[in-house]
């Protein structure tokens, strides 16, 4: 059952697109405070837990920290970390003789103090006085989020040979830099299904442009990588460049398509092209004429995008600009001191994204004309909802890929997401497990972070222990950034033995696939904490380092350094199957702790008591993949497949299900 209470006059975010009347009590379980903005209270005992937030650190139990639901341009993701790029306001309250949900739905911050300034409050605030609040109730956890998710609609269903390995850099120079990173993986053997284009495909940084000199004739590059079963797929940023002859900014000039300033001017500020203007994606016709563009790299052969910078990031703004050049006179004029430098140093650092910014410029909607600052958490779903709609409109029954950085619930119909730009650090392999769960619950199933890590220095054990988890998540994408090393598999000392985990996961695409689907299709999680699906054992509840896999598997990968295995913890009979130079052997576990050696070359996962999965033969691209060759191993006899074309919409056919026998 879910009920829907109104505050002041909301912002129709169209998060939730059931319709569920609003309710004229008071907030069911909360203790409600309309004082210098909304305040919900609970009071938790010592054993309650609280699940969700998304996108956010720290553990799957959000327990004891503060996070702030506000969509942020943060590469540093450290336990200190309170904002991300997303912005996911679902929670779940687990005490011992209630289960709720609660979904804050409100386009600013929102603040979630869970039991971090009282150990025994979870307090929900913002300043903001205009929002809608949705009580979920149910008799278990799976329950309320089975609810929830069918209010916010279907989750996004990628084409089948999204769920390949993936290879990014930023940035591949030129096409001959493609062409060898696909040359090495076929010559080796890795399978590989996508290479992404970062910024640098793009003439100086405009969207909808190519650099004619490295990427000329784009068309028929897609078509020579498609020759070799390789999807291309570009970049898409949010900023439109200021520039005298650029058609997507006269066009959006003319028609008055882009956020403008107080005094109804376009909004100017500094992103990856230099001085910008962004489109106002929550005008529906803003969003049509930016998603038509789309169309632009589809007639080139493009099948996927993903969209980035759309939190919006911004670098610095014109009246940033002006105030420091005032600092910097001022302070010229007299003896420059060391505090005088620190206070121009901190003004400057603290002016990317900062709040002056983002309460500068405006949107005009269709609910009347809003500060970005009120609505900021809807401008990178409304991004990528422009996108689905123009792709939609191209080809209509046609599967793009799509994933984006900045999104709130809603966006996940639309699109996927990666979670943004992580580092080469060990710790970020837990923080990637820790959070798919949360993501799952939103709504968001096609999901992955950048393996081997974004920022920093790549290892080799880093990397393969990186790959073992990365061949269960949806999106399975090794991606660095410039001055980095380059960490493509083939750089690497031996590198059969990426190609081996990457073999297992093409094998466990048709299963893969398959419980996504379900997941999908049933409002239903792909990834499951141990406490969901066990909450009768102490041990499960508190085991935050191994999740299962749709119905059938359980993963517990190695996250530390130098290590030759880890403890696992087994809540019920399991097999053991463990890849090792390609070859699968099986040992039957008994429930409880064990020590497991894995070297740094092996994966080992889990079937539980009674469940078969299915595998297929490893190809070097999905589209060489035979999912009618199965087999199924586990102790079960049997497994419910999901297969389709992989391509179109007819997902709902019952002749999709298929139940495959030992």
């Amino acid at each position: 059952m879910i009920k829907k209470y109104a505050f002041g006059t909301p912002y129709e975010t169209e998060a939730v697109i059931a319709d569920i009347p609003v309710n004229t009590g008071d907030v069911d379980y909360f203790v409600t405070s309309t004082e210098d903005g909304l305040k919900f209270s609970l009071q938790l005992q010592k054993k309650d837990a609280v699940y969700g937030l998304g996108e956010s650190v720290r553990g799957i139990n959000k327990r004891g920290y503060i996070y702030n639901s506000f969509c942020a341009d943060e590469p540093n993701h450290t336990e200190a970390t309170r904002s991300l790029y997303g912005a996911h306001n679902f929670i779940v309250i687990e005490q011992a003789d209630r289960t709720f949900g609660a979904f804050f739905d409100c386009p600013t911050t929102v603040t979630f103090d869970v039991a971090f300034t009282k150990a025994d409050e979870l307090l929900i605030s913002s300043e903001c006085t205009n929002m809608y609040v949705y009580i979920i109730e149910g008799s278990t956890v799976y329950d309320i989020i089975r609810q929830f998710r069918g209010a916010i609609g279907m989750s996004y269903i990628p084409p089948m040979w999204a769920f390949g390995y993936t290879q990014c850099r930023w940035s591949y120079l030129s096409k001959d830099e493609i062409r060898e990173v696909v040359r090495k993986h076929r010559e080796l053997h890795i399978p590989l299904d996508a290479v992404y284009l970062d910024i640098d495909y793009m003439e100086r940084y405009k969207d909808f442009t190519i650099d004619e000199e490295n990427f000329g004739d784009l068309e028929a590059f897609a078509k020579e990588m498609k020759e070799q079963n390789i999807r291309l797929v570009p970049i898409i940023d949010a900023g439109v460049k200021i520039e005298d002859g650029y058609d997507v900014y006269e066009e959006g000039v003319e028609k008055g398509y882009f956020c403008t300033d107080k005094d109804g001017k376009p909004f100017e500020a500094c992103v990856w092209p230099g001085m910008t203007h962004f489109p106002d994606f929550l005008n529906p016709e803003a969003r049509r004429w930016f998603g038509a563009k789309y169309k632009i790299l589809t007639d080139m052969g493009m099948e996927g995008f993903w969209n980035d910078m759309n939190e919006p990031a911004i670098f610095f703004s014109q009246n940033s600009v002006d105030k420091t050049a005032q600092m910097v006179k001022e302070m010229a004029d007299k003896e420059f001191t060391i505090d005088d430098f620190r206070t121009l140093q901190g003004y400057v650092g603290s002016r990317q994204n900062c709040e002056e910014d983002y309460s500068g410029f405006y949107h005009n909607t269709p609910q009347g004309r809003y500060c970005h600052k009120d609505v900021h958490n809807l401008y990178g779903y409304n991004m990528t909802r422009s996108a689905a709609e123009g792709l939609k409109e191209a080809e209509p029954h046609k599967r793009f890929l799509l994933f984006s950085r900045a999104s709130y619930i809603g966006m996940h119909r639309y699109s996927g997401i990666w979670t943004g730009d992580n580092h080469s650090w060990w710790s970020h392999i837990l923080a990637e497990l820790r959070v798919l769960p949360g993501l799952n619950m939103c709504g968001f199933l096609y999901v992955g972070a950048d393996l081997g890590g974004f920022g920093c220095e790549c290892s080799r054990d880093l990397l393969l222990r990186w790959l073992s988890l990365g061949i269960f998540t949806p999106l399975m994408r090794n991606h660095s950034a410039l001055g980095t090393r380059y960490q493509e598999c083939y750089r690497f000392e031996n590198p059969e033995d990426f190609k081996h985990i990457i073999d297992l996961r093409y094998r466990l695409i048709p299963y893969l696939y398959s419980e996504y689907m379900k997941a999908a299709k049933n409002g239903d999680m792909y990834f499951k904490p141990l406490a969901f699906e066990y909450k009768d054992d102490e041990t499960a509840r508190h085991t935050e380092d191994q999740l299962i896999i749709g119905n059938e598997i359980m993963i517990a990968p190695v996250y530390t350094q130098n290590a030759i295995g880890r403890y696992v913890y087994l809540p019920e009979d399991m097999t053991a199957v463990r890849m090792n130079q390609g070859n699968l052997t099986f040992t039957q576990m008994t429930k409880g702790h064990h020590f497991v050696e894995i070297a740094e070359n092996e994966v080992v996962f889990y079937i539980r008591k009674g469940k078969a999965i299915p595998l297929c033969k490893s190809a070097e691209s999905t589209s060489e993949l035979n999912t009618k060759d199965l087999e199924l191993i586990g102790t079960g006899n049997e497994y419910l497949l999901y297969t389709d074309d992989g391509i179109g919409f007819d997902i709902d056919n019952p002749e999709n299900f298929v139940t495959l026998k030992k």
